[in-house]
């Protein structure tokens, strides 16, 4: 019955090797049940029925990408997105967190729409290839950057960012960066040994060592911003929260809202989730080895449809943008290529409603590793990019692209920065030609949006 469904001989893989990768790709995506809770009660939502409806919502929208696409690529909701949502709109704008769950319903149908008249897959199948591998590099860098982060190996510092000094608050930050390079370390080594499943071995690991270290007294939390490794609680079944934000979208007085602002709000959530949906997209594709000959995903409308109506049930459910992770290349990365490694992922993420106090207590030391060695393995594909001299129109742009990723802190951005020097390059230097029209529209709309939002 899988084999019919999802086709593993056919892509090379088997039931195992999926299993495999769609609990990987659960573990390096479970810090969402933490963070976003976190962010968007922000607004004034109550932090357990974001928590439930983001479960819901990514189990919805990941079972829609392995059943309709039947591609590895799990949803959930969107970091970035999920902040504009509590304190730019919610904050800033003034807007209620009822008003802002409308305008994520109104991108999610918008989208759907979009979805069913190509103009996304015309969008994805305009990008030339190479900026689609550079598209790849960069979210490798992005993801990373974001482990380092997560680990506390990165910090703030006069140079906007530096290596933690290990020996500051070493029973907390200090052990935690340190762990996390261990953490590494194991996986790499793993990795290295060809053993299956290496980047959820290094997650357990991880978090096995921080449990050691915890109970020796090495690692001493603090209950403000380092808290317990060690589970307390592992289950509740408990859900009557979810009635607090469940359609709670349509529940809203229209004449608060300016019409006009109100249009920039949901322009800002379309334009953010659909590139960075594309370009997530465009850098698993291509780790995975998915794209054809031509550089197009065949399944690549379904899987947008997928997104599109993941984002709109969220809304309903009650959490912000629901959008395709990069970290679905944590799954790819250990071998899932069909739709039964999302299934596993879905399946997780709706079980995690009940072992909620579980999964939050995995420590992001634990799963920076895991980002940290995907982000490797995507920036391979840098070695397809022709850096020379007779495609320096592509090149260049590529280089910004790959940059601009982890430095702007945005998939969008180093997207918008590619397209855009792309488009000038190639005009100026005489071979506009080659720019498809589709491609200058972006453009257009990329340079607008600097000017406007």
């Amino acid at each position: 019955m899988l084999e019919k469904i999802f086709k593993l001989k056919e892509n090379n893989t088997s039931v195992k090797t999926e299993v495999v990768a769609g609990v990987t790709t659960f573990m390096t995506m479970a810090y969402i049940l933490a963070v976003n809770p976190s962010i968007l009660s922000a607004s004034g939502m109550n932090p357990e029925a974001i928590l439930i409806a983001t479960c819901l919502a990514s189990f919805i929208g990941t079972m829609c990408m392995a059943l309709m696409a039947n591609l590895p690529f799990a949803l959930s909701a969107g970091l970035g997105l999920n902040a504009y949502f509590a304190y730019t709109v919610c904050g800033e704008m003034g807007y209620s967190w009822q008003i802002a769950l409308f305008a994520v319903f109104v991108e999610g149908i918008i989208f759907i729409i979009l979805s069913l008249t190509n103009v996304r897959e015309a969008i994805f199948d305009a990008i030339p290839v190479n900026l689609k591998k550079a598209v790849s590099v960069g979210i490798g860098l992005f993801i990373a950057f974001i482990g380092l982060q997560n680990a506390g190996l990165v910090v703030d510092s006069s140079t906007l960012v530096t290596i933690t000094d290990f020996t500051q608050n070493f029973h907390t930050a200090g052990i935690c960066a340190l762990l996390a390079v261990i953490g590494v370390f194991i996986t790499a080594i793993l990795y290295i040994k060809r053993v299956k499943g290496s980047i959820l071995v290094g997650i357990v690991s991880t978090w096995i060592l921080g449990i050691i270290c915890e109970l020796t007294k090495i690692y001493v939390p603090d209950g403000k911003d380092f808290f317990s490794v060690i589970p307390t609680k592992f289950v509740s079944f408990d859900f009557s929260a979810l009635g607090d934000t469940f359609g709670q979208c349509f529940n809203l007085d229209f004449k608060a809202v300016g019409i006009v602002n109100f249009i920039i709000v949901v322009f800002a959530f379309l334009f953010v989730d659909l590139f960075d949906t594309l370009g997530t997209i465009i850098g698993v594709s291509t780790k995975a080895g998915m794209l054809d000959e031509n550089g197009k995903l065949p399944k690549i409308k379904p899987a947008l449809m997928s997104d599109a109506i993941a984002t709109s049930v969220g809304a309903i459910l009650g959490t912000s943008t629901t959008t395709t992770f990069v970290e679905s290349s944590a799954g790819v990365a250990e071998g899932g290529r069909t739709g039964l490694t999302s299934v596993i992922t879905g399946v997780l993420f709706l079980i995690a409603m009940i072992f909620s106090p579980l999964f939050i207590t995995i420590p992001s030391f634990a799963t920076a590793p895991a980002l940290i060695m995907v982000g490797f393995l995507m920036f391979g594909a840098v070695t397809d990019i022709k850096f020379t001299d007779d495609n320096l129109t592509e090149a260049i742009p590529a280089y910004l692209c790959i940059i601009a990723m982890p430095l702007f802190y945005s998939i969008s951005e180093g997207i918008s920065v590619g397209i855009i020097s792309y488009v000038l390059l190639n005009l100026v230097t005489g071979k506009g030609k080659k720019v498809k029209p589709l491609l200058y529209v972006l453009a257009v709309l990329f340079v607008l949006k600097y000017i406007f939002l």
